[in-house]
């Protein structure tokens, strides 16, 4: 009898002690990813964001997309488009790759550029931009489209990728 409980009582702490290992382990490997400034630090090749609300974006303005991807060991591929309900006098979009410091937690401008059109629904740009290798990057685009200042205007930004 006495052999009985001592292996029950033994078996009982394995059983417990593996329960509580894995508990520890489900934790440590799935941490949230941090967000700063609507953007989540992934480790992800490419991102894509869109314009969130249909109620902000206006009468002319239908949608708007920002995509950024790795290009390489030291690039990434900035891409952005804007789609109007119908030819407009005036669309743009401006288009911002920003770089993650850590230090400031906050992110800082690498690179922007501006692209206009008239008498249109559509319009997009694409750009390789150089990097530095270990940070994260993100695109943020605004999106304007209109027949007559001002302008339906709304943004887009994507989560930031890790360029290892």
């Amino acid at each position: 009898m006495r052999k009985r409980i001592l292996s029950m009582a033994c078996s009982i702490a394995i059983l417990c002690t593996l329960m509580m290992a894995s508990a520890i382990n489900v934790e440590a490997a799935d941490p949230a990813p941090k967000k700063v400034d609507g953007s989540y630090l992934t480790e992800e090749e490419s991102s894509t964001g869109t314009t969130s609300n249909s109620l902000a974006r206006g009468y002319y303005l239908m949608d708007g997309v920002s995509t950024i991807s790795r290009a390489g060991l030291t690039r990434v591929y900035a891409y952005a488009s804007t789609t109007a309900n119908q030819d407009v006098e005036y669309i743009a979009t401006i288009v911002y790759v920003e770089k993650y410091l850590e230090e400031e937690d906050a992110w800082g401008q690498v690179d922007w550029w501006v692209v206009e059109d008239h008498n249109t629904t559509f319009l997009s740009t694409g750009k390789v931009v150089p990097v530095d290798r270990g940070y994260y990057y993100r695109v943020r685009a605004n999106h304007l489209a209109g027949d007559e200042y001002p302008y339906d205007e709304s943004a887009s930004v994507t989560n930031g990728i890790l360029v290892p």
